[in-house]
């Protein structure tokens, strides 16, 4: 059964001035784990806050579960919990349970059915130890579990999340990203939309991913296919203290492209080549020039490195 069905979607802003989302078509089967993998302005929120029924597309068809958003956007509100990073979508001011109470009430849950599912959701996301804190005291990480719950109360077949772990330490994005993939869609059989610009969130997870570049879908498919698109197997990755001129290792003969990551003072380059030892010599020779050699060696392929050989951009 298919989940979401996208036609030409698009969207624009500033009187069509702004392309948001350009022509998008999509299908995502029921019990999928579908990732949408892009940098920020690639047109990730605008897409799911139109499946989502917070925005009128311009253009364009939705189906959600067969149910059109904008001719049935009740029912289709019914089917879907949303959540997303970075943005507040709770109660500061109240406490966990108050903000489960609210949201149930929304859903139309009340009495003892809404109590029992709150308790549930508190269970499941462990945060019996925070019923009663205010949210606002809770950190990032717990708030976003809160927001998991919300969206979970009444029971969605599909979960629409926009950057779940945006803003959460390591230990915490862990903990979010084990829930999604074994409780969410193996144990309660969810159908899951994850929009993300962090490749290894994308790779962990995801049945299928979506590259979104400028409004559009670049590639889609498993994420063994896509890295099957390089067409090397092996890449030439150097690590190392300082910033170099990137443009000296393009001009080698037989660099194909060049990845470079930076984070302060240490620069990861990440060289395509058909023959990537017999060019290790001269990349090393000219690098040495400007920086200092902490490593290096062949890679494999990751995601980023397919991202920017099909679109040209950096998802960092």
């Amino acid at each position: 059964m298919v989940a979401i069905e996208v036609e030409g979607l698009r969207k624009t802003f500033k009187k069509g001035k702004v392309v948001a989302v350009d022509g998008v078509s999509l299908t995502i089967e029921k019990g999928e784990l579908f990732g949408l993998l892009g940098p920020n302005g690639a047109g990730k929120t605008t897409l799911i806050k139109c499946l989502s029924t917070l925005l009128i597309p311009d253009g364009g068809r939705i189906r959600i579960f067969g149910h059109d958003v904008l001719k049935e956007s009740l029912k289709v509100r019914r089917l879907i919990g949303l959540v997303t990073g970075g943005e507040r979508t709770l109660y500061w001011k109240l406490s966990v349970f108050d903000n489960l109470r609210y949201f149930a009430a929304l859903y139309g849950l009340y009495g003892r059915k809404a109590r029992r599912r709150i308790e549930e959701m508190i269970e499941v996301m462990d945060l019996v130890e925070k019923r009663d804190e205010r949210v606002e005291r809770l950190s990032t990480g717990m708030r976003q579990k809160v927001a998991l719950a919300r969206a979970l109360l009444h029971d969605p077949e599909l979960l629409l999340l926009d950057e779940p772990t945006l803003g959460l330490d390591p230990q915490f994005s862990r903990v979010i990203r084990r829930f999604i993939k074994e409780e969410l869609q193996k144990k309660l059989k969810k159908t899951i939309l994850l929009t993300t610009h962090y490749m290894e969130e994308a790779d962990e997870l995801c049945d299928r991913i979506g590259f979104m570049s400028q409004g559009k879908i670049a590639a889609c498919a498993t994420p063994e296919e896509l890295k099957e698109k390089i067409p090397h197997e092996r890449l030439l990755e150097i690590k190392m203290a300082g910033l170099p001129d990137e443009s000296l290792i393009r001009n080698i003969p037989g660099v194909e492209d060049v990845l470079m990551i930076v984070d302060n003072n240490r620069t990861v380059l990440r060289i395509q080549s058909p023959d990537p030892e017999g060019i290790l010599a001269t990349v090393l020779e000219r690098l040495r020039k400007e920086c200092r050699i902490i490593g290096f060696g062949l890679t494999t392929p990751t995601l980023e490195d397919v991202f920017i050989f099909l679109t040209g951009e950096e998802l960092r």
